[in-house]
This record gives C-alpha cells, structure tokens and sequence, in this order.
C-alpha cells in the first residue's frame, strides 16, 4: 500500500522553496507513495510543473483570511471598529495586543482558524514545507491528521524575521525538522536548543540529468552579444543583492570591459534597480529578463554565474549553477561553503561591491582560472538519492 505523504506551502510562485518542492516530489517513486501538495491559494508560475500524479489540494476560504494572515492586525481592527463591528474587531485588537505582549501568534492563529474542521484525510506524513512560515506550522500541527509531522526550515534564521517564541512551542512537536545546510541546522539549533536531536540537515535534491534537459527546451540569449555574459537568478529584492551586482557592473563598464550582466527573475525591488541602472546609464548592459520558470537554457549559455545574495538558506539557484559546470562567484550566506569550495570550484566573498567588484575582474581577466573552476566542478557529484532515502 502507498503511504500518503502532504506537503504544505503557501503557493507556487517562481522561488527557491518551490523549485526545491518541485524536485522533491518528482523523484519520489510513484509506487509507493500518494503525494498531495496542499497550497493556501492556487498560484504560481510552478503551477503547471507539477507532476500529473501529484494531487492539488487547496485551503478552503483562505480568501477570506488572508488579509488577517498579512495585513497589519490594528488596521484592521480599526477599520472593523469604524464600520460599528465592535465584537469582532475588539476581538482582533485584544488579539493583536497578546500576541505583541508574548510574541506568539498561536493564539490569533487560533481565532483565524475557529471555524476550520480538522482535516478528514489521514497521511502517514505531513509536512510544513513553507517553513519558516508560523500559519503553515500552526496548521499542519493543529489541523491535519498524521502519523508522523516534519517541519521544515529554509531560511537563515538569523536574517529573517524568525519568532522564537513560536517556534520554541510549536517546532518541539514535530517529529523531526529538516534544515537546507549543516550551517543552518547549526544556526537553528543554537537558537533552540530543544529541538537538536530531532533536527537535521537535508540538502536540497538537484537532478543534473533533468535540468541538463530542460536546458535545451527554453530561449535563452537573443542579442547576439559576442563579450562575456555574466548571469543571476533569483528574486528581485534586497536580500537577493542585485543592487550590489548593478554597482560592480558600473566599475566594470568604467574599465571599458566588454560584459553584460543578465538577471533572471522578478520581484518588488524592480523599480529600485530600473532607477539605479537608469542613473549609471546601464541600460543596455543590466538587463532585467523578467520571471521564467525555465532558467536553465541562461545558466547554460553564460559565461560566469554569480549569486550576490545577502542572505539564503541553502540557495538552490546556486546548485542548479554548478550542475552546468560554469565559474561561479558567491557571496558568503549560510550554506555557501557547503557548495563551494573556493579557490577551486569558485570564489566566495563578501556581500560587498569591492569583494564582488575584484573577484569578478580576476574571472574576467583569467580564462584559465576559469576553466580551472569549470573542470572541477565536472568532477562533483550530487548525492540526490541519498536525501530522497533519508526522507523516506
């Protein structure tokens, strides 16, 4: 008999957490395990990339939550409260003000929830995949019915706005918790230390083989440009640095150096970089390609990646880079070390413009350098099935 198995998260939009979700279901055996992937709302551009076999399910209502999940609880319990709806207002606001006094969101979590039955359908697994995303633990653990409960932790939990309070409650009850890097299970630990035997590092799963082969499916390059191509994925937003990569480009171009630097995602940062690009005349050098589900076609016709970030939990971005063998700067966020080893698959810096700034110049200047990191990177390999049998 298959066992049943729910993953839980918030939608599907183009991201990390998802594409890692993505990876993760496809190589889990059909034969033995019914998966369903329950979303808070059905959205994302992931959507249609989720295996046929997958089962989608969908918070029932959430519509009508969603503004209590996301906007701040005083504005709207003020604005209920000018509309003469005092109870449920009052309501909110006492919430609020608790939740403020012990910094724990379980109890308006609770309220938000009241009128949600426990969902009837038992798994053999369930697993906050979001994480950490306090609403989706608190449902996963208050609201579905399983055998076994798995949280998991994709962020550093030292840069975001992690609550420890809620945490410390709600993550001593999962069966066990599952961190992207040795770096952020470390992190994790040192802020819970509860929770230590039961957490553990699951590295995200990469398959060469299938990003190797949606490489040759999507666009890729159009402008025929003929210097070196210098490439970035992620979302656009400041955690994802690609302010610092618009100011290393400006010191580049400065040099006569004939690169472009492509960025593949979207985000709310946009009108931030279009500005900054605009004021150090880089138009046609910064280019913004907008969302794609598909990046791979870009990873494979670059000449360098570089992942500029501030702060990740692992970066599956960067894993997927090095499945295509090309030289790669990183800066130095949690789990970067793990991936690359520098001065011999890579270099990691600072999130720093000098540091970027002078490591990109030396790829740029050193084609055996560059191929140096290119032949090494050939010889790693990715340890996929491991992670799908630790989960199993």
């Amino acid at each position: 008999m298959r066992k049943k198995v729910l993953f839980t998260i918030i939608n599907m939009n183009v991201g990390g957490t998802e594409k890692s979700l993505l990876n993760m279901v496809s190589v889990m055996p059909k034969d033995k395990y019914d998966i369903t992937i329950l979303m808070l709302e059905e959205y994302g551009g992931f959507l249609k990339f989720i295996p046929s076999n997958i089962r989608l399910e969908f918070l029932s209502g959430y519509n009508n939550i969603k503004d209590l999940l996301n906007e701040p609880p005083q504005s709207i319990a003020l604005n209920l409260l000018k509309k003469g709806r005092i109870i449920k207002g009052g309501t909110i606001l006492l919430l609020h003000i608790i939740t403020k006094i012990l910094n724990n969101r379980s109890a308006f979590f609770k309220y938000v929830l009241r009128t949600y039955p426990t969902l009837e359908q038992e798994y053999d697994v369930a697993v906050a995949y979001a994480g950490p995303t306090d609403f989706i633990s608190y449902l996963v653990m208050n609201k579905i019915k399983a055998k076994k409960k798995i949280q998991w932790v994709h962020f550093d939990v030292t840069k975001i706005g992690f609550n420890k309070n809620f945490a410390a409650q709600i993550y001593n009850k999962f069966d066990k918790v599952f961190v992207g890097s040795n770096e952020g299970r470390d992190k994790l630990v040192n802020l819970l230390p509860a929770i230590r035997e039961k957490t553990e590092v699951f590295q995200y799963i990469v398959s060469p083989q299938l990003i190797s082969s949606q490489a040759k499916e999507g666009k890729g390059f159009n402008d025929n440009f003929d210097g070196l191509k210098i490439l970035t994925v992620g979302r656009l937003s400041i955690e994802k640095g690609q302010d610092l990569a618009i100011h290393v480009l400006a010191k580049l171009k400065n040099e006569g150096l004939n690169v472009k630097w492509y960025c593949v995602g979207e985000g709310n940062s946009r009108q931030t970089y279009e500005d900054l690009i605009e004021k150090y005349e880089l138009k046609e050098y910064f280019i913004l390609l907008g969302s794609d589900p598909n990046p791979y076609p870009y990873m494979d016709q670059c000449d360098i990646y570089v992942q500029p970030s501030r702060h990740e939990g692992y970066c599956i971005t960067l894993a997927e880079a090095r499945c295509f063998k090309k030289p790669i700067i990183t800066t130095n966020f949690t789990g970067a070390n793990e991936q690359i080893k520098t001065g011999k698959t890579g270099l990691i810096v600072g999130p720093d413009v000098d540091e970027i700034y002078h490591a990109l110049r030396l790829l740029i200047h050193d084609r055996k350098l560059r191929e140096k990191f290119s032949d090494n990177l050939t010889k790693e390999e990715f340890i996929s099935d491991v992670q799908v049998e630790k989960f199993i």
